[in-house]
Order: structure tokens, then C-alpha cells, then sequence
């Protein structure tokens, strides 16, 4: 999981990956951290965490970022140990762990364990371009979802929470995907980096999408695209709770927003594997913990991450590691 290059030895009591009094050998440290391809939220994160970790890790350790996975995919490259720290959702991580049968096909990802979460809300929105609405007069998603002109429907492909979730919100309305395309619907799913075009381009109608305040690819839409963001109908809010999301509105962060929009929300957590060292761990930790309000000015989107608030079950999903635990206790946290 993580390559050796030298062995140094930590007094902890002098060093950040330590606590009072004990000493431990400790290597150099290698992070591949785990976010998604380039353009989306959690890429712009990652480096910003790379910068804080980085200095808290070993002389001559590097954080190198994976611009890979996603909601669904970053549990599974840190339990088969291809990541090594990631952000997951605290849904999906509560997913892999528990072995969701329609997201993880019943396989059981055991080996994860929680740093810190509370990072930020995401949500799962929908928007459609006004040229849609003023073509068919449908202008809300049900009725576009239903029509018999449906909409272009585009998102990212597999490895996000996206696809799941829009699957949840079809099935609410009595759709399936394959039921989708029968009547008439596309559904498009390519990189997130190649939405903006595809949407400019007049290639789709409607974009699902995982969102925070300040989204990368969401911005880049709502700025050059005329669209509007469009509550999820109630069966769907209501289908998405009981799939573990949080409803809750998603406040006014964007053009093509007239105000708070109906949406649910997928909590973001950071994640590691069970075997990761303790130290390691606690490291990590106290970093991104220490780095609040750097990490916070560089990624508006975390303006709600609570510090002392970053253990708590609801906002982790699942265990947290060891080494995240002797933090917190150190703080007088928990």
C-alpha cells in the first residue's frame, strides 16, 4: 500500500505524526490519494490536502493524487489497497462496508476505515436547459422524465454516486434506464471534463450531477449555458432517504438557481484502509484538522466542516481508524 524508500526515527513527542512521551520508527511515506479525474470537486481537494499532508508526513514522503475513482469507486481502491487515503461518500462508504446489493453487487468491502468527515454537502441535482423547457413547456423533472419528447439525460459514468442516484430517482417515477431509452430518452455518460462542451454544444438536455457550492463543471454550465436548476420531485426525495441520502435543500449557489432547490445530499468523508500505521493515521488526521481554515479559505465548499465535529458517526459512516481515534482523544473530543 505504501513504498518504503528510508527509515527515519520519530521522537513523538517532537514530531506531527506522534503523541506525548512513546517514539516509534517510522519510513518514508508514499500517498496515492484517491479523488476523481480532473474538473470535478474532489480533484481540486485533494490537491489542496496534498499541500497540507504532505509537510505532516516523513522528510522526502510525497502525496501523488489519483485522478480516478469517485463515490462509488474510491471504497474499493483503498479496501484492495490501490489508494491509500481517498474522500468517499459517507453513503457509499456505509454502501461498500455493508455490501449494497445493487451498488456493490453484495460484495462486502470490510477493510475501510474513516479519518474525519463533515467535509462538505453534496448533493444530487438536476438541471435543464431553458431551450428544453421552451421547446416542450415541460418544466419540471417529472414531466420531462415522462413526456413523450424526453430529454437528453447526461452525467458521469460508473465509479460516481451520479448514476446510482439518478437510477434511485427514475425508479421513483416508475422508469428503468433500459425503460428510458424504449421511449425515446438517451442517456449519455462521459467524463465529467467533457460535460461543459457537451452541454454548449446543445448535445444534451438535462445533467444530473453531484454538487457542492463552488463545482468546478457545474459552474462552467450554469455560467454558459442558460439552464435551471429544478426541485426532485417528492417520490424521489422520498426514495432517496430511504436509500440512506439526507433531503435536505440545496441553498441558492448558482446561476440558474431562483432560490433554495429540493435535492438530498451524499455527505463527504475521508477514508483509509484498516492496516494503514496508526501513526500514519493520526497524522493525516491532525493535519487536515490543524489546516481547517487554510483547507477552508482554498475550497469554499467547506465552509460548513465542523472541526471538532469531523468523528462523529453521522458524519463518518463508519469506524474510524486508530490512529484518528488517539487524535480526537487528545483533543478532548470524544
Amino acid at each position: 500500500m505504501q513504498r518504503t524508500r528510508r527509515s527515519v526515527l520519530l521522537a513523538l513527542g517532537s514530531s506531527a505524526l506522534a503523541g506525548p512521551g512513546l517514539s516509534v520508527a517510522q519510513a518514508t511515506t508514499d500517498l496515492k490519494f484517491g479523488a476523481m479525474p480532473l474538473g470535478s470537486i474532489w480533484y481540486v481537494f485533494a490537491a489542496s490536502f496534498s499541500k497540507h499532508l504532505q509537510p505532516a508526513l516523513p522528510a522526502g514522503s510525497k502525496v501523488d493524487i489519483i485522478a480516478r475513482g469517485g463515490g462509488i469507486g474510491n471504497p474499493i481502491l483503498v479496501n484492495e489497497g490501490k489508494a491509500d487515503v481517498a474522500f468517499a461518500n459517507v453513503i457509499t462508504s456505509v454502501w461498500a462496508m455493508n455490501g449494497e446489493e445493487e451498488i456493490y453487487k453484495g460484495k462486502k468491502y470490510p477493510n475501510i476505515r474513516a479519518l474525519l468527515g463533515g467535509l462538505n454537502e453534496v448533493w444530487i441535482a438536476g438541471m435543464l436547459t431553458e431551450d428544453y423547457i421552451k421547446r416542450t413547456g415541460h418544466d419540471t423533472l417529472e414531466k420531462a422524465l415522462l413526456s413523450k419528447e424526453p430529454p437528453r439525460v447526461i452525467m458521469k459514468p460508473a465509479g460516481s454516486t451520479v448514476p446510482p442516484s439518478v437510477r434511485i430517482i427514475f425508479e421513483s417515477l416508475g422508469l428503468t434506464f433500459d425503460k428510458y431509452r424504449a421511449g425515446g430518452g438517451q442517456i449519455i455518460q462521459i467524463d465529467v471534463s467533457q460535460i461543459p462542451n457537451m452541454m454548449r454544444n446543445g448535445r444534451a438536455d438535462l445533467y444530473f450531477e453531484s454538487v457542492s457550492p463552488g463545482h468546478p463543471a457545474t459552474q462552467e454550465v450554469s455560467l454558459t449555458v442558460p439552464l435551471r436548476f429544478l426541485d426532485l420531485p417528492e417520490k424521489s426525495l422520498k426514495a432517496l432517504g430511504q436509500n440512506g441520502l439526507k433531503v435536505h435543500p440545496l441553498p441558492p449557489s448558482f446561476k440558474g438557481q431562483n432560490g433554495p432547490t429540493k435535492a438530498a445530499d451524499f455527505g463527504t468523508n475521508l477514508i483509509v484502509h484498516k492496516d494503514m500505521p496508526d501513526a500514519t493515521a493520526y497524522a493525516i488526521t491532525k493535519a487536515v484538522i490543524e489546516n481547517r481554515d487554510a483547507i477552508v479559505s482554498e475550497n469554499k465548499a467547506m465552509e460548513g466542516f465542523v472541526a471538532k465535529d469531523a468523528w462523529r458517526p453521522e458524519n463518518v459512516g463508519i469506524p474510524l481508524h486508530p490512529g484518528a481515534v488517539r487524535y480526537y482523544r487528545e483533543r478532548g473530543w470524544m
